[in-house]
């Protein structure tokens, strides 16, 4: 039982750090695309 029981807990802990790293990988892919977005814009407001 405490196999199962320490097997569950890591298989828990597991599953929470990958969504934590997905999380954190889409709102960082969020903010690079507003920011060249924003770079576009200045670079077309330059010409």
């Amino acid at each position: 039982m405490a196999d199962n029981y320490l097997e569950n807990k890591m298989e828990a802990y597991r599953l929470r750090k990958e969504k934590e790293k997905k999380a954190k990988t889409l709102a960082w892919r969020k903010r690079m695309d507003a920011y060249r977005k924003k770079l576009a814009e200045e670079r077309k407001s330059e010409e």
